[in-house]
Order: structure tokens, then C-alpha cells, then sequence
């Protein structure tokens, strides 16, 4: 199934996020956490690129979306990464996706490596999204965005313009990088609207639930901390289990607030954690059947 579809007849799309574990050997784990997910009303669940992006890795992300579609019946969207890739390297994943029946994949650059990448074929996600559309009309490629500025860009208005090339490129849909402030993504999509895209963009939410989440969080992604989230987390730090429920509440009320200024999809990044998809998701379930009536 093409997931650019369900945009059509749904006001609001609902996914997930799973990564592929790290650790040799720890595949289970991932396993399990979906078993865990399999019931829940989600429209798609995203599979990351497996760090490195070693082939190895690249053959967990493969299995892990082929078992989504195959076991548990929900449409699966594979990242790719093409920093390091030859063009050769990319037409064998695709093949590989499409034996696997994988239809959708999220096309990224992927993280430059200390040293610099060794192969350089596809400079920006925007030449991979229009090498896999020349390639094979089976897929279906979907983009990422940057609320906050993509950290290479020099500044939002040239980020948005590279926006604009890599929808232009053939990608139908956008997930944005996580954040915390959602008057930062209103005012990113009001000026990507003024830009000319029209693609819907869904908000990638992160529930912060541990203390350990928040510098590795910001330094990861550069999302900036509201100073109300900042007081949540100053208040509660000490305690670990008031922190989680707190970090889970903030969480419900950006996802309520956002269904209610009609964002066009919430995509949580689960970070494997049933327990708190479940939470979440119970939460929110209500909101997304009603605007779906609409």
C-alpha cells in the first residue's frame, strides 16, 4: 500500500517509529516490541536505518518492515540512507525492499561519518529521492523535515528552499525531526505552505520520560527545551517515576493541542518502548477517531 493514500481519506495519520537494536544477536528485542505494538491503531510503522548502515544492518531494517506487513498486517515505511552509497549499492537495496513487498521508503541523507564519506553519489536526500523515483515507480518516498533548521543548513529560509527540491524530486509525504514547542512547527508550516509545498508534513513527537533522555535528546537533534517542559523536567528530575509520568502528560498535550490545529499526522517515536506506545496511544486514541469522522 502506497501511505501517501491514507493522507487522502484521513484527516489525521497516526504512526510509529521502531529502530533495529545495535547489538549483534539482540534482533529479539525489536521482535518483541512489536508484538507488543501489533494490536494498537496505528496506520504505519516506520523502521530505521540500522546504524552504520552496514549491510548486516541494512538487512535488519529489510526483515524487521517485511515482518510488520507479513505478521501483523500494518504497511511498514523503510528508511534508506545514501551517505557512502554508490548507485549500485542503492539499486541493490531497492531490489532487496521490493522482493520483501516494502512499497514505502523514507529517503535520507543519513549522518556524515568524522572521517567524511568515502562515496559521495548522492549529495543530498533530494538526489536519492529522484534516483528511486527514476528507478522503480513501485515506490513510494516519503522525506524528512527540520522544524528547528536542518543543522547544515545556514538557516531556516535556505532549509526550506532544499524543502522544496527534495518534494519537487517526487516525495509525497514529510515527517519532521522531533520537537518539544509546537508553536515552532506551526510557524515552519506556515512558511513551507508560503514556499509552495503542500505535501502533508506529519510531527514527530518524543515522549522524554528519563532524565538521561533530555542532553542526549538535544544533542542529537538540536530541538530546543520550552521553559515549560524545562520546569517539568527541573521539578521531577529527582524522581524518576514522577518524571515519567509527567514527561508522558506533556507528551498527551502536545499530540491533543496539535490534532486541534489539524496537523496532518502525529508519527511518535517510540524508541522500542511498548509501555509507553500504549500509554500514549490510549490516550490519544479518542482524538484521532473524531477528527476522522469529520
Amino acid at each position: 500500500m502506497n501511505i501517501s493514500e491514507l493522507y487522502k481519506f484521513k484527516k489525521t495519520v497516526y504512526s510509529f517509529e521502531v529502530f533495529p537494536p545495535k547489538k549483534a544477536g539482540s534482533v529479539e528485542t525489536v521482535y518483541n516490541t512489536l508484538y507488543g505494538l501489533r494490536n494498537m491503531p496505528v496506520d504505519y510503522i516506520s523502521v530505521t536505518y540500522g546504524a552504520g548502515g552496514s549491510e548486516q544492518q541494512r538487512q535488519k531494517t529489510c526483515e524487521i518492515a517485511s515482518l510488520i506487513k507479513k505478521e501483523y498486517g500494518i504497511e511498514p515505511i523503510s528508511h534508506l540512507t545514501c551517505v557512502g552509497s554508490t548507485k549500485e549499492d542503492i539499486k541493490e537495496i531497492l531490489s532487496e525492499l521490493k522482493k520483501a513487498g516494502i512499497q514505502n521508503i523514507l529517503a535520507l541523507r543519513g549522518d556524515m561519518p568524522a572521517e567524511g564519506p568515502t562515496v559521495m553519489a548522492f549529495p543530498h536526500a533530494s538526489d536519492l529521492a529522484a534516483f528511486i523515483r527514476d528507478t522503480d515507480p513501485f515506490f513510494n518516498v516519503a522525506g524528512a523535515c527540520y522544524p528547528e533548521c536542518h543543522v547544515d543548513a545556514a538557516n531556516l529560509e535556505e532549509d526550506i528552499e532544499n524543502l522544496k527540491k527534495k518534494v519537487d524530486a517526487g516525495v509525497t509525504h514529510l515527517t519532521t525531526q522531533l520537537f518539544f514547542d509546537n508553536e515552532i512547527f506551526y510557524t515552519f508550516r506556515e512558511k513551507v505552505e508560503k514556499a509552495g509545498i503542500t505535501v502533508p508534513i506529519s510531527a514527530g513527537i518524543m515522549p522524554i520520560v528519563k532524565k538521561s533522555q533530555v542532553e542526549r535528546t538535544v544533542a542529537m537533534c538540536g530541538a530546543s527545551i520550552p521553559p515549560k517542559f524545562a520546569r517539568l523536567i527541573s521539578k521531577y528530575s529527582e524522581s524518576p517515576e514522577a518524571l515519567n509520568a509527567a514527561g508522558l502528560s506533556y507528551c498527551v498535550d502536545q499530540i491533543t493541542d496539535l490534532v486541534a490545529n489539524d496537523v496532518r499526522g502525529v508519527h511518535l517515536y517510540t524508541m522500542n518502548n511498548v509501555d509507553i506506545a500504549k500509554h500514549v496511544t490510549e490516550a490519544t486514541e479518542s482524538l484521532f477517531k473524531s477528527v476522522n469522522k469529520l
